[in-house]
C-alpha cells in the first residue's frame, strides 16, 4: 500500500482539519526517484504540485503543510520511476489504486468553528406536530376549506394518483397535546424536540407558509409555544423549528393569490411591499415558483428587505428564538444561497441556538447548481441531516457487505469536520421518506400508485422480521458518530409508503407493553449514562461480509458494540482487556471471546459507569 487516509502512518490526522493546522502526507514508495502530491480546492480548480521528501532513505516520502483557507481539497499522488511515473488515486476502500481518477478529499474549517454542547448529547425527536398528539382542541376549527378528521383515521390521499396528496385534513396534533407528552419523551432520553412546520399554512405540512410570525391556530397561540419551550426546558429539551426560506405559499400574507388576507400581496400589485421578494416572469400568473409547484412561489433569498424581515434584528428568527426555540432547520438547504445562509447563521447564533441543514448527499463537497458549496466550513450550518448513514444502515442490516457499510461511515467521518459529525442528525426515517419498519420488511413500493399503498399491512412474520432488523438499525442508529432521532412513532413499530401514509397519527394505544419502544428507552438510556457519545472517537475493530464492531472512546470510559445480521451467530475473540469487562447487552464472555447471536448484537462497556448501567438495567 502507497497511501491510505485512514492510516496514522499516511496521514497525521484523520478527517477534517482545521484551517492553519498542520498535518503530515506520507508515502510509503521504495525505488522511487520522486513523490508529488497534486491539490486543488474544489472541483474545477487547477492542480498545484507540491514535493514529498524522503530526508533518511526509508522509502517514506513526506510532506507537512497547512491550509489557510477553509475549502474543500481534493488530492492524489503521482510517484516517478527511472523510466515512468505512475498516478495513485483513492479506491472504494480509501486506500490507494493505481487506476482511476477519484481523488481523497482534504476538508478544511474555520479554526472558530463550534456548536452548542446541547447539540452532541441525547436523542433527538422529530414530530409532525398535526399527527402526534392532541391536547386542548379549543383551537381545531378554523378556516372554514379545511377538513378536521377523527384521531387515527387514515390519511386523505387522491385515488389512483402515484403522485398527488390532498393535504387539507386536520388531526388536531397540538402544542398542549406536546407538553402533556414531555415525560414520555424524557423517558426516551429525548434532548432534542425537532418540530416540522409551526407557522400559519394552508395545508396540514405547513410547508407553504402563509404567516411567518403566527403560530397555526390549529395548533395554538404563539404564547403557547412559548409556554411548552418554558416546560420543554424544566425537562432539559431543546426546540428546534423547521425553517422553510425558500418559498412560501401562493395563500399567504405575502403572495395572497387568493384573496384570503388584508394585506396587498405580491400578487395583487406591483405595489405591494412584497412584490420584490418575488420572481415574476410575466406579472401576475407566470411566476416562478418552488419546483413548479404553482401554490409554492419562490422567494428571491438575495432580497435585501426579505433578508432582512428572516434575518434582522428582531425579523423571524429572533422573534421565535425570543419565545424559546433554540435553533432552525433549514428545509432544502442546497437550494438557499450561501450569502442567505449566513446571515441566517448570523441570527441563530446571536440567540445561542444551533443550526442544521436538510442536505441529502455528503453535505461537505455537495455541488448544486453549478457551485462548491460551502455548508460546513464554519460559517453556514452547524450540521446536517444524515441521509448518507440511513441508506448505509439500511443496507447494511438487509445484507450490504460490512466492508462496504464501514467504508461508507469512515467516508463521512473523514469529510465532515469534528463539530457537524458530533452533531448531526442521524435518522432511520423522516417526513420524507418510508417508515422505518416498512422500509426494512416492507414490499418495494416501486411505482405503484396510493390506492396500492394505503391498503398495505405488514403481516405478523413481516413486523417480527422487521422487529430483529429494527434492532440492529437503531443499535447502529445510536452508537454511530452523530446524534439518533426517531421519527415519532418508529418506536411503537408505526408502519407506511412516502407521504401522506408516512404521517399518521400516534396510537397511544401502543405504549404499554411495547418491546420495541423499551428497547429504544434502553438506548436512550445508554446516550445519557455514557459520555463517550458526545464527541468520543470512533475507531473501527471488524468489518466483514457481513459483521462489523467498532469502540467509542472518550478519555478513560470506552464502549464496545458488534452488530450481527447474518443467519449465523459469530464468535468474537476480544481485543487484549476487554474479557474483563462489562457485558451490557448479549452473552457473557467465555475463554476470552463473546458469541453474538443470529441477527443480534452485542454490547461492552469499560468504565465505572458501565457496571452502574448494568445494574440499572
Amino acid at each position: 500500500m502507497y497511501y491510505s487516509s485512514k492510516l496514522k502512518e499516511h496521514k497525521s490526522v484523520f478527517g477534517a482539519i482545521k484551517q492553519k493546522q498542520e498535518i503530515t502526507y506520507r508515502v510509503f514508495a521504495p525505488y522511487s526517484q520522486r513523490v508529488d502530491i497534486l491539490i486543488r480546492k474544489g472541483e474545477n480548480s487547477p492542480y498545484f504540485y507540491y514535493e514529498l521528501k524522503d530526508e533518511f532513505q526509508t522509502g517514506w516520502f513526506e510532506l507537512t503543510t497547512s491550509f489557510e483557507d477553509v475549502g474543500v481539497y481534493f488530492y492524489h499522488f503521482e510517484i516517478y520511476y527511472d523510466r515512468h511515473k505512475q498516478a495513485i488515486f483513492r479506491g472504494e476502500d480509501m486506500a490507494d489504486t493505481p487506476s482511476g481518477n477519484a481523488d481523497w478529499q482534504q476538508t478544511v474549517y474555520s479554526s472558530s468553528f463550534s456548536v452548542p454542547e446541547f447539540a452532541k448529547k441525547g436523542v433527538i425527536y422529530q414530530i409532525f406536530p398535526d399527527r402526534f398528539f392532541k391536547g386542548d382542541i379549543k383551537y381545531s376549527k378554523v378556516f372554514d376549506d379545511r377538513v378536521y378528521a377523527s384521531w387515527g383515521d387514515r390519511p386523505l390521499y387522491a385515488n389512483g394518483s402515484v403522485g398527488k396528496v390532498i393535504n387539507n385534513d386536520y388531526f388536531g396534533g397540538n402544542f398542549n397535546g406536546i407538553a402533556e407528552k414531555l415525560p414520555y419523551l424524557k423517558d426516551l432520553g429525548v434532548s432534542i424536540i425537532y418540530l416540522n412546520p409551526i407557522f400559519e399554512a394552508h395545508s396540514n405540512h405547513r410547508y407553504n407558509t402563509a404567516n411567518y410570525l403566527k403560530a397555526d391556530p390549529v395548533l395554538g397561540t404563539n404564547e403557547e409555544f412559548k409556554s411548552l419551550c418554558k416546560k420543554a426546558k424544566e425537562f432539559g429539551i431543546h426546540i428546534i423549528l423547521d425553517g422553510v426560506f425558500s418559498h412560501t405559499g401562493d395563500d399567504s400574507i405575502y403572495f395572497n393569490k387568493k384573496g384570503r388576507y388584508d394585506s396587498v400581496g405580491a400578487y395583487q400589485s406591483t405595489d405591494s411591499p412584497y412584490y420584490s421578494w418575488y420572481k415574476f416572469v410575466d406579472f401576475p400568473d407566470n411566476y416562478i415558483s418552488w419546483w413548479g409547484f404553482e401554490t409554492l412561489p419562490e422567494v428571491q433569498e438575495t432580497d435585501p428587505s426579505y433578508v432582512d424581515f428572516i434575518t434582522g434584528e428582531g425579523g423571524v428568527i429572533d422573534y421565535w428564538m425570543g419565545l424559546g426555540a433554540d435553533g432552525f432547520r433549514l428545509d432544502v438547504a442546497d437550494e438557499l444561497p450561501d450569502c442567505f445562509i449566513q446571515k441566517i447563521r448570523t441570527a441563530v447564533k446571536r440567540n445561542g441556538g444551533m443550526l442544521y441543514g436538510e442536505v441529502w448527499e455528503d453535505a461537505s463537497n455537495k455541488v448544486s447548481y453549478g457551485e462548491q458549496r460551502a455548508f460546513l466550513y464554519g460559517d453556514e450550518l452547524d450540521s446536517v441531516m444524515n441521509y448518507p448513514f440511513k441508506d448505509l444502515i439500511i443496507s447494511f442490516v438487509k445484507g450490504m457487505n460490512g466492508t462496504h457499510f464501514m467504508n461508507g461511515i469512515l467516508q463521512i467521518c473523514e469529510n465532515y469536520p469534528k463539530p457537524s459529525l458530533d452533531s448531526l442528525m442521524n435518522l432511520l426515517s423522516t417526513h420524507d421518506t418510508e417508515r422505518i419498519l416498512t422500509a426494512l420488511t416492507g414490499e418495494p413500493p416501486l411505482n405503484r400508485d396510493r390506492e396500492w399503498q394505503a391498503n398495505q399491512k405488514m403481516s405478523p412474520e413481516e413486523i417480527k422480521g422487521g422487529i430483529r432488523l429494527l434492532k440492529l438499525a437503531s443499535v447502529l442508529l445510536y452508537t454511530l458518530p452523530g446524534v439518533p432521532c426517531i421519527y415519532y412513532g418508529d418506536e411503537i413499530l408505526t408502519q407506511g409508503y412516502r407521504d401522506p401514509f408516512n404521517r399518521s397519527c400516534f396510537d397511544w394505544s401502543k405504549v404499554n407493553d411495547n418491546e420495541m419502544l423499551e428497547h429504544y428507552k434502553f438506548l436512550g438510556n445508554l446516550r445519557t449514562e455514557c459520555d463517550v457519545f458526545n464527541s468520543g472517537e470512533f475507531i473501527p475493530v471488524q468489518a466483514e461480509k457481513d459483521f462489523v464492531s467498532y469502540i467509542r472512546k472518550n478519555g478513560e470510559n470506552e464502549i464496545f458494540v458488534a452488530v450481527n445480521p447474518n443467519e449465523n451467530a459469530q464468535q468474537l475473540v476480544l481485543l487484549p482487556g476487554w474479557a474483563q469487562d462489562t457485558v451490557i447487552f448479549g452473552n457473557e464472555v467465555e475463554n476470552g471471546s463473546l458469541k453474538v447471536e443470529p441477527k443480534s448484537f452485542a454490547i461492552m462497556g469499560r468504565g465505572d459507569w458501565a457496571k452502574i448501567f448494568k445494574n440499572r438495567k
